[in-house]
């Protein structure tokens, strides 16, 4: 590897985590902000997609995380705050991190939400000191004219991620792990 390559690859990394770290909740003025930005990302949810609200009504919590953002050149990261809300109410704040590599270029934002569907998955999820993303997640990516019908994922999965509100672009082709650990804000 040459000294520009690497110049080039320590730039691009340094530039994605700085990316990566904008507007996302960094800094934020405390529990307030963030439970702020859940109301306004749940109110935008349940507008758009007017089945989510079936969801909710059958979930056990839900996970809220309203600005994820990711960027990525080879290798990427990404980052967001938000709430686990129980009943209606915020019963803890969380951090989900994200990390990449392959052949990516780009950045992007979303908002997603995590609808725990069975009081065990809730249970785990909680007790962890830091959970993984796995294979038990059912995701949902909405479409501006499509509507979510929630009757048939719900039998199948303990949780189900709904991902909403994308902006920017990330292109590629990746190895992705993602972890959600509770934080004090």
């Amino acid at each position: 590897m040459t000294e520009f390559t690497r110049r080039g690859l320590t730039l691009a990394l340094g530039s994605s985590a700085l990316l990566a770290a904008c507007g996302n909740g960094i800094g934020s003025r405390g529990p307030a902000t963030i439970d702020a930005r859940v109301d306004s990302t749940l109110s935008q949810l349940f507008t758009q997609y007017p089945n989510t609200r079936a969801l909710q009504a059958k979930s056990t919590g839900m996970l809220v995380m309203p600005l994820v953002t990711e960027a990525g050149l080879g290798l990427g990261g990404g980052y967001g705050r938000g709430a686990l809300r129980v009943g209606g109410a915020t019963v803890d704040y969380y951090s989900t991190t994200k990390a990449s590599a392959g052949i990516q270029i780009g950045a992007q934002q979303y908002a997603h939400v995590l609808f725990f569907m069975t009081d065990d998955a809730l249970m785990n999820f909680r007790r962890s000191p830091g959970w993984a993303a796995g294979a038990n997640i059912e995701y949902a990516f909405p479409d501006r004219g499509e509507t979510l019908a929630a009757e048939t994922t719900t039998q199948l999965a303990p949780i189900i991620a709904v991902i909403f509100g994308q902006s920017g672009l990330r292109a590629g082709a990746t190895l992705e792990g993602v972890k959600y650990t509770r934080i004090i804000p």
